[in-house]
């Protein structure tokens, strides 16, 4: 019955990407931009995926507007490049020979076409700030799912290490103890995504020993306010994030 009702929910999932993308059209340097994104949302917008890009876009109206992103170089790798929220990235669009790397240019943009650029952080445009929601109630991991679906998003999917890390803050923002859900579920003889996207990225916690490997119970996944993954009950009663 479990497998039937689960084949169903992906049947009819949506995107599952954690955080909703905000274009603000006051022009600030990279760092102000930041510390705006960081006071009012989450942090500077981030990208996983071409799906990451088309909410920039719809963000934006429809069109995607020169501004900063959370681009930035890594001080303690010239050559690497990580996001504002942490995590170096995996998701690359750059401009035709972009980076260029001259001296100075440490931080990055996106363009009209959607593509990065690296430039001047001290240069003014306007830039794309994320939010990253915590549901203020607590529920099992199946209402939870229906609370989301009913809202046209999805339990949210953390696919990289820039998600995990925006997730935890926005947990320790909210002073919330606990863990909470996310869209992770154990079937059959594996855990996936509620939405079907890919499990490449793993962060499991130590602490439970090895039994997400195979659960009997807990087969439903929650982020802890440490930022690790744990299997868990899945009629517990937790606090959840919509994508």
């Amino acid at each position: 019955m479990e497998r039937t009702v689960l084949f169903v929910f992906l049947y009819i999932a949506v995107e599952g990407d954690i955080g909703r993308h905000v274009y603000i059209h006051q022009h600030l340097s990279w760092t102000e931009a930041q510390a705006y994104c960081r006071r009012h949302h989450t942090d500077l917008s981030y990208l996983n995926s071409q799906s990451d890009l088309d909410k920039l876009r719809k963000a934006a109206g429809g069109k995607i507007h020169k501004g900063w992103i959370g681009l930035q170089r890594d001080p303690n790798n010239n050559s690497a490049w990580k996001w504002s929220g942490g995590g170096h990235i995996t998701y690359q669009n750059w401009h035709d020979r972009q980076p260029n790397n001259r001296k100075n240019e440490d931080i990055g943009s996106i363009s009209y076409g959607g593509t990065w650029y690296d430039g001047f952080g001290r240069t003014s445009h306007p830039f794309y700030c994320v939010d990253v929601t915590v549901e203020e109630e607590k529920t099992s991991w199946e209402d939870a799912l229906n609370h989301c679906r009913e809202k046209q998003t999805n339990l949210s999917s953390l696919l990289s290490e820039t998600d995990r890390l925006l997730a935890q803050t926005e947990i320790q923002n909210r002073n919330i103890t606990e863990r909470v859900w996310m869209g992770l579920h154990f079937l059959g003889d594996r855990w996936m995504w509620v939405n079907g996207d890919p499990l490449e990225y793993e962060a499991w916690s130590h602490q439970g020993g090895q039994d997400h490997q195979c659960p009997i119970r807990r087969r439903c996944g929650a982020l802890t306010k440490d930022g690790l993954w744990e299997n868990w009950d899945c009629q517990d009663k937790l606090n959840f994030f919509c994508m």
